[in-house]
């Protein structure tokens, strides 16, 4: 059976969220307040560029590496096997920092939007960069303005970056079982 949350948490959630997007004088303004500072926006936009070619270019050498290093590692097909999981974990962990830092970065700019749900430290940033990078989500913190533009643009980045490393996984475990 579908469990449905008491009306009064319902009211709650819609209430902060209300809240968050509504200005001092109770007029819903998020395009006026956030969207009309095109230099802000073309800021946030480049960042975000720039963070997703850091990050593909980031993946594609660390495979670039890993591969290399596995067709010429000797000894058991496992050892190569976790030594390849090992790797795309750390190349993921290294890209979900650099969003995360870019995100830090351009919350120092109140103009660039907010962060609720946060302390303010790094490893929130990088706590908000994992759930979009793995597009899981976080319902207790989350971003408001521009700079949500980096935050969505992770989400993707994250899943065709988790996807690549998918199919370099099933490709070399091919070529480990032809090898037997």
């Amino acid at each position: 059976m579908l469990a449905v949350p008491p009306l009064r948490q319902v009211s709650t959630h819609a209430r902060m969220i209300s809240d968050v997007l509504t200005s001092p004088d109770g007029t819903l303004d998020v395009a006026t307040r956030h969207y009309s500072h095109w230099d802000v926006n073309g800021v946030v936009v480049a960042t975000t560029i720039a963070t997703v070619l850091i990050c593909v270019a980031l993946h594609y050498e660390a495979l670039n590496v890993l591969s290399r290093r596995l067709a010429r590692a000797q000894g058991p097909h496992r050892r190569r096997v976790v030594f390849a999981i090992f790797g795309l974990l750390a190349v993921h962990v290294a890209e979900i920092w650099v969003f995360g830092i870019a995100c830090a970065l351009l919350l120092l700019s109140p103009a660039a939007g907010a962060a609720h749900g946060l302390d303010g430290g790094l490893l929130d940033f990088i706590y908000v960069s994992a759930m979009n990078f793995s597009t899981v989500g976080a319902a207790d913190a989350f971003v408001t303005g521009p700079v949500r533009f980096l935050t969505g643009t992770e989400a993707l980045t994250g899943m065709v970056l988790i996807t690549w490393s998918a199919s370099f996984t099933f490709l070399e475990m091919q070529r480990f079982w032809r090898e037997r």
